[in-house]
């Protein structure tokens, strides 16, 4: 049994890049369906469960500092490659889009909360303010919503199989609607954007040793100026220190992405260690308790999308939206930066920027949106 912090940062270190190496090697299908992040949590659960460690006060004031700091620290590095001048070259008729998918997925949320109510006693609605915090921006905007709200390590499980099951299914669909395409846009009197001219995304070259410390020693200190400067914000039931601590960091990283240093290449590969990492961290707090409650909180994923779907189906009808646009639009919340670009390629490659673009307009707005979710639910759900 582990009783130091040394051994215990090491085995989350080794877990976090298990799965992502063997995805990386491998190329298995399960990757498609589960992503390596989920796998990671389950494995470190599954060894906290088994009590490789001793939850200790060294140990516990390891991960709570660990979780403070990389969180905001994350969400810096997540926003430097977010050019917001760029995402405004794309046009009205682009940026609607997206607000009418935000729009769609904000009544979706709050109706499936409504719809459950009954059964999400107390505070079962966690997983799911957190859960549209990831399906806005990713799974860095769940965990600060997580950790603004207050919800706790068991639920963070839930989040994430729910995000990973709906999500995989829910991109099969959309890669096999695109022949539908043509009777869509003429029900929707729209024109196809498959060849919209649009502004290109930053390119980052490769990471080095140097910029691996540059990036990480940045991050570390916007995370602790933000942690300071949150302690002399006002705070209220729905917004804390933390809350402060992780909209500062984010607009911190939307002050760099405008600034020379941005060129600099590698924030985007150590923001995506730095996230599976976190993630482990988390998971080793956790245990199986309530893993029962799953199947509810995936027919919950299930309702969000499917009123997610006809709602911006309408709203392509009203205001004359392609199929390509929705469906990019939709993937770029849902399943973010990652996944985007490549519905997009198959959809017309003049698209990828813009799949590009809008994933990064998630990441800005995720957080956010999971917190003005979580404040109504919490009212919704009465004492």
């Amino acid at each position: 049994m582990i009783h130091t912090v040394w051994p215990y940062l090491a085995v989350m270190l080794l877990a976090a890049g298990l799965f992502p190496a063997l995805e990386r090697r491998t190329g298995w299908r399960v990757f498609n369906v589960l992503p390596p992040i989920v796998f990671t949590y389950l494995l470190v659960t599954a060894l906290a469960v088994s009590g490789l460690w001793q939850v200790n006060e060294e140990i516990r004031t390891a991960q709570s500092m660990l979780v403070s700091h990389m969180v905001p620290a994350l969400l810096f590095l997540l926003m430097i490659n977010c050019d917001l001048r760029a995402i405004f070259k794309l046009g009205p008729r682009v940026l609607g889009v997206f607000a009418c998918t935000s729009i769609s997925l904000f009544i979706a949320f709050i109706t499936t909360f409504l719809l459950y109510k009954r059964w999400l006693p107390g505070d079962a609605w966690h997983p799911l303010a957190a859960l549209s915090g990831s399906w806005v921006g990713g799974t860095a905007n769940m965990i600060a919503v997580k950790q603004a709200i207050g919800m706790s390590d068991q639920h963070l499980a839930m989040s994430l199989l729910t995000d990973a099951l709906c999500y995989s299914t829910w991109v099969a669909v959309l890669f096999a609607v695109a022949r539908l395409a043509p009777a869509f846009n003429r029900w929707t009197k729209a024109k196809s954007t498959g060849d919209l001219p649009v502004a290109e995304a930053k390119a980052s070259g490769p990471t080095t040793s140097d910029a691996v410390l540059l990036w990480l020693g940045l991050a570390l200190a916007v995370a602790a100026l933000s942690a300071w400067l949150a302690g002399y914000l006002p705070t209220s039931t729905m917004i804390s220190a933390t809350t402060w601590t992780i909209l500062l960091a984010t607009a911190g990283g939307l002050v760099v992405a405008h600034t020379p240093l941005a060129r600099y290449p590698g924030a985007g590969t150590i923001s995506s260690a730095l996230l599976i990492s976190v993630v482990a961290v988390l998971a080793s707090q956790s245990n199986f308790h309530g893993i029962g409650a799953a199947p509810l909180y995936l027919l919950c994923g299930v309702t969000v999308i499917a009123v997610h779907a006809v709602l911006l189906v309408g709203f392509a009808k009203l205001f004359r939206f392609d199929l390509y646009l929705c469906g990019i639009s939709s993937l770029a919340h849902i399943g973010g930066v990652a996944a985007t670009p490549v519905l997009a390629a198959s959809y017309s490659r003049a698209l990828v920027p813009v799949g590009i673009l809008l994933a990064l307009l998630g990441y800005i707005l995720g957080t956010g949106f999971g917190l003005l979710v979580a404040s109504i639910m919490s009212t919704l759900a009465g004492p």
